[in-house]
């Protein structure tokens, strides 16, 4: 029973995810090596990179548009859990081994590393970096396309909080994270969108934009539905390609509502005093202002609560029953 109850707890996530409406195939991966990919980075020329999470060697794929792996970028560091990538400019990449999934790791690695079309072997400068207030685990790594600074968002299962890297990392010593801000539940991929005024992050079933560097929430909206949706990258026209684990996953396409673009235009409405809705009024209830973004957030966080506090109940009543 224990067991049953267990693996309902870990499913919980995933079938309210599946909730989400059918997207469309951009592309599926081919290669068989990439059974978990874990994050995607739309490249110059029409090609995308991808790495595999925690088990792999620290490499990256670069797959073009039919998902056919044209390019690998290897490097000898060992890491423990490769779990974000973010654009460096041009062909440059940082690779985020920032996983934690048991929060034991006293520090978390960066690495910037070039990709492309061919195979590679690379030696990067490997950065530890450490948060402030113990361990967490990361799946989501920014990269400020004006600055150059980077930005790491935890996965808490209640929310996670955005920590800022030192601007100016240095080796052979622990660069200390700054907490700015907090983002979404289970963020599972982010990304800086056209202009960088805006931060996109994702979890399994949703997005949420962030004005920057406020990080003050200006739209919410449901994602397309993946089996385990992990990564996101933008073209410079605004068009989202999110990727999901799994072996021969499928790529989807994906565009900014009409609604969210129109809350990210400049001249934004204000909300009107005392009106705690601020729905766009266009019908599609998937699409929130701000004031709405936490609840689309949420929402499915709380089905997932109540599911894990009907699960321990049941596990402590059969355990109660047992004892007596």
């Amino acid at each position: 029973m224990l067991v049953r109850a267990l693996g309902l707890l870990a499913v919980v996530p995933f079938v309210l995810g599946a909730a989400g409406t059918a997207g469309e195939r951009a592309f599926t991966i081919q290669d068989p090596q990439l059974t978990e990919a874990s994050a995607m980075v739309v490249l110059p020329g029409g090609l995308f990179a991808t790495t595999n999470d925690s088990g792999d060697t620290g490499r990256v794929f670069v797959l073009d548009g039919t998902g056919a792996t044209v390019g690998v970028t290897h490097w000898e560091a060992d890491p423990t859990d490769t779990e974000a990538l973010a654009p460096a400019g041009g062909n440059e990449l940082w690779v985020g081994d920032i996983g934690d999934n048991t929060a034991s790791r006293k520090t978390v690695q960066v690495a910037e590393v070039p990709v492309g079309r061919g195979d590679r072997a690379v030696t990067p400068t490997v950065y530890s970096l450490a948060h402030p207030d113990g361990a967490h685990d990361a799946e989501t790594l920014l990269c400020d396309p004006s600055t150059g600074r980077l930005y790491l968002a935890t996965k808490g299962l209640l929310g996670g909080t955005l920590y800022a890297a030192p601007a100016h990392l240095v080796t052979g010593a622990i660069n200390r994270l700054t907490p700015m801000g907090h983002v979404l539940p289970i963020a599972t991929d982010g990304t800086f969108l056209p202009g960088g005024k805006d931060v996109l992050i994702r979890n399994y079933f949703s997005a949420t934009v962030y004005a920057w560097p406020s990080l003050a929430p200006k739209a919410a909206f449901a994602l397309p539905s993946q089996p385990q949706g992990e990564g996101v990258g933008v073209t410079p026209a605004g068009t989202l390609y999110l990727s999901s684990e799994g072996l021969h996953s499928e790529v989807l396409v994906d565009h900014l509502p009409p609604q969210v673009e129109k809350a990210l235009a400049p001249a934004e409405r204000s909300p009107s005093p005392g009106n705690g809705d601020h729905s766009t009024g266009s019908g599609d209830s998937s699409v929130r202002h701000a004031d709405s973004s936490a609840s689309t957030a949420w929402f499915p966080w709380v089905l997932g609560g109540a599911a894990v506090l009907a699960v321990a109940g049941l596990v402590v009543g059969v355990l109660g029953r047992r004892r007596g």
